[in-house]
This record gives structure tokens, C-alpha cells and sequence, in this order.
């Protein structure tokens, strides 16, 4: 007698997923750390406050509980203040190394998505190589083909046909071997405008660009780990700063030195050895500095000054001709700044975005992928 299981759709009420106390504060506590720069006191009082408005902790788990998780869990250190004389041996609360990398995955969870982590590998190009992506393809074997590509069911298979079945043998004009992708590797220099404009108008830029390095760093470091990406900020001049840094980053005095940037992301990109370079570039203002030979700053933020204007352009030029595409995220929507973007892409052959903040991470991540996926050397 045969038994007939048959399965069908059963509907149970949604029941959330259970969150810790700890976790639940823990989600919050790493937003407040981006927005305070890893100021971990100004970002507890923010946290004290939420607390008081939205009830956030209960009788059984406080905020002196929370307080206490983080230190034993490694997400925060003591370090002594030599400049605290009163004897009492205090010091300041810091984050340490492992809440910089809960941030970074954070915001790779916020701006790309809850990512997996995939097999070790490099960008996948329309170009057939040697590589280890296959793409169904078959051709012949060829001296110095490896011998973990040769397809032996299909070689196995061309043998009957051409030596028959009674009188089977194998021989290298049998052999088949299945073709595989070549994946080519990517290096990155991202560049993020901190000059004064970053926050003027009431409007904090400089930490959706912030969270957006963030979160570009963690996807290289997980999901393409043979890739490179360097991040330089600029101001009145241009400096790299390390993946360490990026929590920390704020805005500065500054006028907008961009030719500095594009300098120094070159002079970076020039000593990687990868075929296939990009500069990314997050931007809201107009350039309006440069540094002279003799040290001192030309500045000029009085509309858009043709001769800083003009050094840009021959960046750019000069860019293209190492075959290094800048592609700009423009966060402004003034039709002046807008045209100079255009003109400076045009001399780049690159590509630019006009954009506000909304969406500025998965505009980036999408135009990332989309650039892996090709040699950009042959533009």
C-alpha cells in the first residue's frame, strides 16, 4: 500500500524575531558612534537621552548594564588621562578595534544589504581566460592548458566518437577542455570632499560619505579580497587616511582643494600593479583651492575660478590617459557645478552622478559592481 503525503501552505501568526537587550541598544549605540565621529561620551548622552524619551531599557537590563556588556564584550576600552591630576585614576571610555569593524559591517548592512560572505575570487570580465569561473563553454586542449580544466566525460565521450567503442583509446587530439572566465582584479581609491561645505546649510553630508567608505571598505574586505581600496580625503590638501580613521573622520575648515586629491589618488594608483583603476569621488562643492609651488594656497570661492577650474581639467586628462576613470558623486544640484562636472567628466571619458544623500550608497555600490565586470583598461 503506498502511502500519499500531501503538503500544503499552513499560515502561523508573524512572531519577530527575538532581540537581546544588549543587541537592541547595541544597534543603536553603533549609529550614535558614526554620527559622533567615535566620540563614545557624546554618543552615551545621546543614547541617555533616547532612553528617557522611548523607554529603551527596563528595570532588568539599564543602561549601567549595557555599559558594563560593552566592556567585558571588547567593544569599549579605558585609557588613563595624563592630564587628570585629581588622583582618582580615571580615564576616558574609547571604542577599540572590534566596534570600528561592527560599524563598517553595519553600514555595509544599511547601504548594500544584508551581503554574504562568497568564496574567495576577483571581478568577473566578459574576457575568456584562465581563470576559475566556468562558463559551459568547450574547445580543444591546447600545450599548456592545466590538467584540473580538462572535461574527461566530454574527452571520454569525443574518444568513442573518434576511435569507436571496440578499439578505445585516448589520445590528445581527444582531449576537451572547459573554458573559464578570467576575473580581473580592482583597485579603488575613493576620495571624500571634507572642506567646510560638507555641513553647511544645517545639512550633515560628511557622514553619509563616511558610512558609504565604510561600508565600501567591509565589501572589498569580504567579498572581494583580492581587490585594493585606498581612501584620501581632501580639503585644502589631500591626505590618506586609514580604514582606522574612517570612524573618526569629520569636516574641517577647509576650501575644497579637488586637483590635490586627484594627485595624490593617482601618485596611489600608479604603484598597484592591478590592470584594472578607478577613482571614485564624493563631492558637494565647487574647487576653489590649490597649492602652489612656493607652498602658499591660491583660494577663490567666488563662483567657479577658471584657472583652478582648468588645472582640474587637465587632471583629468591627464587621468585618462593612464586609462584611470573618475567617476564623481556630485552632492549638489547647482546648474553652474553641474556643468563643470560634466565638463570635467567629458575630459576624463568617466562618468558622473548627480545625487543628494538618499541612495548615495547604492548608487556607489551598483556603479562598483558594474565596473568589476569589465576591463577597464580597454575603454
Amino acid at each position: 500500500m503506498i502511502n500519499e503525503f500531501k503538503k500544503g501552505l499552513r499560515f502561523e501568526k508573524y512572531e519577530a524575531e527575538e532581540v537581546s537587550p544588549f543587541d537592541k541598544l547595541f544597534d543603536i549605540f553603533k549609529e550614535l558612534i558614526t554620527y559622533t565621529s567615535g566620540d563614545f561620551d557624546e554618543a552615551f548622552e545621546w543614547l541617555t537621552q533616547l532612553d528617557q524619551e522611548y523607554n529603551l531599557t527596563t528595570p532588568d537590563y539599564t543602561l549601567d548594564d549595557f555599559l558594563e556588556d560593552l566592556k567585558n564584550k571588547g567593544y569599549i576600552r579605558e585609557e588613563i588621562d595624563p592630564t587628570n591630576t585629581d588622583g582618582s585614576g580615571e580615564g576616558n571610555l574609547k571604542i577599540t578595534a572590534k566596534t570600528e569593524q561592527a560599524i563598517r559591517q553595519n553600514a555595509l548592512d544599511q547601504i548594500f544589504g544584508k551581503l554574504k560572505k562568497s568564496r574567495l575570487g576577483n571581478h568577473k570580465t566578459k574576457v575568456i581566460g584562465q581563470g576559475d569561473e566556468h562558463t559551459g563553454e568547450y574547445r580543444n586542449f591546447h600545450f599548456g592548458d592545466a590538467l584540473d580544466r580538462i572535461s574527461m566525460t566530454e574527452s571520454i565521450k569525443n574518444a568513442q566518437i573518434n576511435n569507436g567503442i571496440g578499439n578505445f583509446s585516448l589520445t590528445e587530439r581527444d582531449l576537451i577542455v572547459e573554458e573559464t572566465n578570467f576575473k580581473a582584479q580592482m583597485s579603488t581609491v575613493l576620495m571624500i570632499d571634507i572642506s567646510h561645505s560638507m555641513i553647511l546649510y544645517g545639512e550633515d553630508r560628511i557622514t553619509p560619505a563616511k558610512k558609504v567608505a565604510m561600508a565600501l571598505v567591509e565589501l572589498i574586505k569580504t567579498r572581494y579580497p583580492k581587490d585594493t581600496i585606498d581612501i584620501l580625503v581632501f580639503g585644502n590638501d589631500a591626505w590618506p587616511i586609514s580604514v582606522k580613521e574612517l570612524p573618526y573622520l569629520k569636516v574641517g575648515p577647509y576650501h575644497t582643494n579637488t586637483v590635490a586629491g586627484l594627485q595624490l589618488a593617482m601618485d596611489i594608483l600608479r604603484r598597484k600593479r592591478n590592470t584594472n583603476k578607478q577613482i571614485f569621488m564624493i563631492t558637494d562643492g565647487k574647487p576653489s583651492c590649490l597649492r602652489l609651488s612656493d607652498g602658499t594656497y591660491y583660494k577663490n570661492s567666488n563662483g567657479l575660478d577658471s584657472y583652478i577650474v582648468e588645472k582640474c581639467y587637465n587632471m583629468a586628462s591627464q587621468a585618462r590617459k593612464l586609462h584611470i576613470p573618475i567617476t564623481t558623486f556630485m552632492i549638489a544640484q547647482d546648474p553652474y557645478l553641474m556643468q563643470f562636472i560634466r565638463q570635467f567628466t567629458q575630459a576624463n571619458q568617466g562618468k558622473a552622478f548627480y545625487t543628494g544623500l538618499k541612495g548615495l550608497g547604492e548608487m556607489i555600490f551598483e556603479d562598483y559592481e558594474q565596473n568589476r565586470k569589465k576591463r577597464i583598461r580597454g575603454k
